[in-house]
């Protein structure tokens, strides 16, 4: 039997409001992390995406730091999207209202201002992605010489996105004596090259086995030729519901959305060449469940946290195992079941099965089963149907909206589409366009 977050050292304050939220039990992740972070050790945590990292760290954080002060804030979330801050902070902000803790999410795509503002009022956390944040810096509107913990969330992503130069760079100006925990799906040569330069001592908790393949996830790779991808792809949609599909580019994700649109679904396209208003419907619009079909490019394979994603379809074949990973553990999330499909096209067969054998998938390469769709749907069905609203849980036990953001936004600044469309820097400010019916009647009102 499990410890209970009171016996791993959580206050009876935040144990009520959990329980509250049917929260009463910690996941493996939080069990096994929670005591010794609240004892103030260095910690690298490894778990599936989806486990309750969130909480294992942001518990013990808000047992141990202070409330901070103007511009001087206690604690530091570091994050590689702004997507995934904004998840963090709606998820520890009403916890740290019970202890009189501020929480504060920073990052670009929005004015500097009201952030400035916030922190010089005084915040006890600060959640932020690594541009962002420097830019804050720079302007002398944050100190982090009172920082007493860190955190660095979804380390292996931060370092894929070229900010591991300043991930070092924040860290250390923070105070020696800081306690600092590394969380990441998979610990790369990049996470460990962090946690050598970052942390003294860490205790290791590794939660995700030797592998990510998810015993909830059913896997199926089908050769599918280019003339053929709109049908099959419209007709996995249609039988499973609610569906992440991952192309490699941003031409492709807004192709793709337009294909499936005319196949007669609802589609929405999510990549970092929108603009944010853009980006902001898109993501709702999933989430509230009215979109069948959002089409989206690597930037969203981490940081969506959307339950009942019955389905990931993989367009275009991912460029890492990592990179599959990370798009798989979209579905298959607080304990439900989920497919993964992914599209193999000629030439691509040996980099396939070389994907699928590094992954510990024992999964045949072929024709598409699309007479087997009914039956996965069946198995991996969502506790609550995409057509009939949002999500009933945050992944850790039946939570209510104000609990969990439903309408989450992504990071300009997450730099993650290297490839062929690298996102916007996060240090870029500036108002999103009105959309163009609103220009449209500002024109002809003039």
């Amino acid at each position: 039997m499990s410890l209970t977050f009171h016996e791993l050292g959580i206050g009876g304050d935040l144990v009520d409001a959990l329980a509250e939220r049917g929260i009463s039990s910690p996941t493996p992740i939080q069990a096994a992390a929670i005591a010794d972070l609240v004892g103030g050790r260095d910690l690298v945590g490894r778990a599936p995406t989806g486990s309750g990292k969130t909480l294992a760290f942001g518990l013990p954080l808000l047992e141990r730091v202070g409330r901070g002060a103007p511009g001087r804030p206690a604690g530091l979330v570091l994050a590689p999207t702004r997507e995934l801050a904004a998840q963090i902070h709606d998820t520890l902000a009403p916890l740290g209202a019970l202890r009189r803790r501020r929480i504060l999410a920073v990052y670009g795509g929005v004015s500097l201002m009201p952030q400035t503002k916030a922190l010089a009022k005084g915040v006890a956390v600060v959640v932020a992605t690594p541009g962002r944040l420097e830019d804050l810096m720079a302007q002398r509107a944050i100190a982090l010489d009172a920082v007493e913990v860190v955190v660095i969330d979804e380390a292996d992503r931060l370092a894929d996105m070229g900010f591991a130069p300043a991930v070092r760079r924040i860290v250390r100006s923070t105070p020696a004596s800081r306690q600092t925990a590394l969380f990441s799906a998979t610990l790369d040569d990049a996470s460990e090259s962090l946690t050598r330069d970052l942390l003294r001592n860490p205790i290791r908790v590794d939660v995700a086995g030797g592998s990510e393949a998810e015993p909830d996830l059913v896997h199926r790779f089908w050769t599918v030729t280019q003339q053929d991808r709109q049908a099959v792809a419209a007709q996995v949609v249609r039988s499973m519901g609610r569906t992440l599909v991952f192309t490699r580019t941003r031409h492709g994700a807004d192709r793709v959305a337009k294909q499936l649109a005319s196949a007669g679904l609802v589609t929405a396209a999510l990549h970092g060449g929108h603009s944010q208003a853009k980006r902001d419907e898109a993501l709702a619009g999933f989430h509230a469940g009215r979109v069948q079909a959002l089409v989206a490019t690597d930037v969203a394979s981490r940081g969506i946290h959307v339950d009942d994603v019955a389905c990931v379809l993989q367009i275009d074949l991912p460029e890492t195992p990592a990179d599959h990973q990370h798009r798989s553990g979209r579905t298959g999330r607080a304990g439900a079941k989920g497919l993964v499909v992914t599209f193999v096209q000629e030439g691509k067969f040996k980099a396939a099965r070389s994907m699928a054998k590094v992954l510990g998938y024992d999964v045949e390469i072929g024709p598409p089963a699309l007479g087997e769709l009914d039956a996965l749907a069946e198995q991996v069905r969502p506790r609550r149907s995409a057509r009939t609203g949002p999500p009933a849980s945050s992944g850790l036990g039946p939570v209510p909206t104000e609990f969990w953001r439903r309408d989450a936004r992504p990071d300009r600044s997450a730099r993650s589409e290297r490839t062929s469309a690298a996102e916007p820097s996060d240090r870029r400010v500036g108002r999103a366009r009105p959309p163009r019916a609103v220009r449209q009647r500002t024109r002809a009102g003039r």
